[in-house]
């Protein structure tokens, strides 16, 4: 691995957990700058635009940053972090060095390089964010029982539309855990839970819970 590899980084910030079945952990979050798609709920705007140069970082600055704060739980995320197919050295760097490393990521790019312990969280797209019609399902592949699927719904369409992949592409028996998230302040979790309890499926729900702690427009947590 070459430690002068530079990635564009948005941000790296130790702060808690805000979803899927690690929440409420501490985590170190590298966030990489960039993204292919485009939702149209999308809460990380600032990180979308790959050209947009952030903060130029070599993976030993990377390195030096996140091991700072001493924790076991990294996740890397965006944007959507493998637009920049570098980081997947740093990412199975991390794997290699007995880390918790988890990949927030919309599936786009292929899964097939990333070292087997770092937990894919594949985030397929729903028609309410517009983006459906790129979700690279050849990934699921790629899943173990130990990764995670999530949807971001939107309305009662966007549900129903995720039972249906679940259904026909079966991944109640890919992965262990698949997550239901509220697109926040548009989708009541009210309504979401409903929807939840009358599909009588073991579906997780999640909200994001970093923006109840702080403010949901707060950067670095």
């Amino acid at each position: 691995m070459d430690l002068n590899t530079k990635l564009n980084i948005s941000e790296i910030f130790y702060s808690i957990q805000g979803e899927g079945t690690r929440a409420g952990l501490p985590c170190v979050f590298i966030r990489l700058q960039g993204c292919n798609f485009r939702c149209s709920w999308c809460d990380t705007p600032y990180a979308l635009e790959i050209k947009q140069e952030e903060k130029l970082m070599t993976f030993s600055e990377i390195i030096s940053e996140v091991v700072q704060y001493n924790c076991n739980f990294i996740e890397f995320t965006g944007g959507e972090p493998l637009q920049q197919s570098a980081v997947i050295e740093l990412i199975n760097y991390f794997a290699h060095q007995s880390k918790t490393v988890a990949i927030e990521t919309n599936g786009y790019h292929s899964f097939q390089t990333l070292d087997p312990r770092v937990i894919k969280i594949m985030d397929i797209k729903c028609p309410g964010s517009k983006m459906q019609k790129f979700n690279n399902l050849d990934n699921l592949r790629y899943l173990t029982k130990s990764d995670e699927i999530k949807f971001v719904v939107l309305d009662k369409n966007d549900f129903d539309y995720a039972c249906d992949i679940i259904l026909k592409y079966n991944l109640e028996n890919i992965v262990d855990t698949i997550l239901f998230s509220p697109v926040f302040g548009k989708c009541h979790p009210l309504d979401l839970a409903n929807w939840i309890l009358s599909s009588r499926k073991n579906y997780r729900m999640q909200i994001q819970m970093h923006k109840f702690i702080w403010h949901p427009e707060t950067r670095g947590v």
